[in-house]
């Protein structure tokens, strides 16, 4: 049942339920350097690091446009080590999660503290909506003006903001950026526009997500095509609730179409996991899933039906024209991201979200990428799930990582 309930989250990544609710985002305090340090006894520190004996800060990083961000840092490793000269990585987690992505296993198979073991500076992000960046500072979200957003605006304002602030707290280092799903897609977008990247010493990419006109999940590819057909009847409900009660409902129309298999709804969805354990996938049933903006999903379902990595699409013309100026959204030209930039791709044979073949429509965009630069590992046994919670990833892929930060 635990599976079967993971798959239903999971599943919404892009389901078209949604349901309007109270807001319960926690009221956070601040005190300290710039107002933007709050108590180490908040949020995951307190839930999820402080417990396993490491040391964790919590801050709240203010966006251009009002929303206020959490994100944790670990600073050392559980035995010390600390130093001012430590190399800083931002963590960040896809849709519908938080910053407990990189938390849920122990320590010695989660990527945070492995990370953090091995010498690094570990920052965390967790994307606005989600349950401890609920703040802003003039929108409230229990009202539809907080939720006007997609992944356009994590490109323009949320990374952004993660980046300089991280940039600023390590006196100026550069740093890496691993992000998995949907962090990968808001990183490939931003660095083919050249932001960030004055800041960034490499990025690994886990299960990218780019192109997604291939996904294999007969699921998945009716939920987006319900979704971007329902774009009106979405207009006023602004907050995506994936805990609402109408996803049985959604979920039950769906299975009763001709193919689709919703016995084993998780493998159905995202692909055959292979190394996900019971205890893992229990504590991220406790902790998630977190909001979105209904915006946002239906930005997603455009990628997954149009097969192109663009700006949000008012599905209007003159709506374009208005805040494009062009009748079409705008493109991120995937092969204007610099050739000489550091990045590490990671992709599994079994994930039924970021499908090989679209991974290869990726690659092909990086085709001029300076072969030093690029480095791509194909998992013929992972799925989507497996980068990030399967516990032979730390000996698979957090090793290669460390290995691909070293040479950069």
């Amino acid at each position: 049942m635990a599976l079967l309930s993971l798959a239903v989250l999971s599943f919404c990544f892009l389901v078209l339920v949604v349901e309007p609710h109270r807001a319960h985002g926690s009221s956070r305090g601040s005190y300290g350097a710039a107002d933007l340090s709050v108590p180490p006894l908040v949020g995951l520190c307190a839930s999820s690091v402080i417990v396993h004996g490491y040391k964790c800060q919590e801050f709240e990083v203010k966006t251009e446009d009002g929303y206020v961000l959490s994100m944790q840092r670990i600073p050392e490793g559980r035995v010390g080590g600390g130093g001012k000269n430590k190399q800083p990585v931002l963590l960040q987690h896809g849709v519908l999660v938080d910053g407990m992505t990189w938390l849920l296993n122990s320590p010695d198979e989660s990527l945070a503290f492995i990370l953090a073991d091995s010498g690094f500076d570990v920052w965390i992000a967790n994307t606005r909506g989600t349950r401890f960046s609920r703040r802003h500072a003039t929108l409230d979200p229990a009202k539809p003006a907080y939720w006007g957003w997609s992944w356009d605006e994590l490109v323009a304002y949320d990374l952004p903001a993660t980046f300089d602030f991280v940039y600023g707290q390590t006196g100026q280092q550069k740093l890496h950026y691993v992000g998995h799903s949907m962090g990968t897609l808001a990183a490939l977008a931003s660095f083919s526009e050249g932001k960030l990247v004055d800041k960034l010493r490499s990025a690994a990419l886990l299960s990218p997500v780019a192109y997604l006109s291939h996904m294999t999940t007969e699921i998945g590819l009716l939920a987006a095509k319900a979704f971007v057909g329902e774009i009106t009847t979405l207009m006023g409900v602004a907050e995506f609730n994936p805990k609402g009660k109408p996803v049985a409902n959604f979920l039950k129309s769906l299975c009763s179409n001709p193919g689709v298999d919703c016995y084993d709804l998780l493998t159905s969805f995202t692909g055959k996991n292979c190394c996900l354990n019971g205890s893992t996938v229990d504590l991220f049933l406790k902790n998630e899933p977190q909001s979105t903006a209904t915006k946002n999903m239906v930005h997603l379902a455009q990628t997954v039906r149009d097969g192109i990595v663009a700006r949000y699409d008012y599905g209007n013309a003159d709506f374009n024209v208005e805040h494009y100026g062009q009748n079409k959204p705008p493109i991120y030209n995937l092969s204007n991201i610099p050739h000489n930039l550091p990045l590490f791709i990671s992709y599994g044979g079994q994930d039924a979200l970021s499908d090989v073949r679209d991974v290869g429509n990726l690659l092909d965009s990086l085709k001029f990428h300076e072969g030093d630069k690029l480095t791509v590992q194909f998992i013929k046994d992972y799925a989507h799930a497996d980068f990030v919670m399967g516990v032979s990833a730390k000996e698979i892929v957090y090793n290669a990582i460390i290995a691909f930060f070293g040479r950069h």
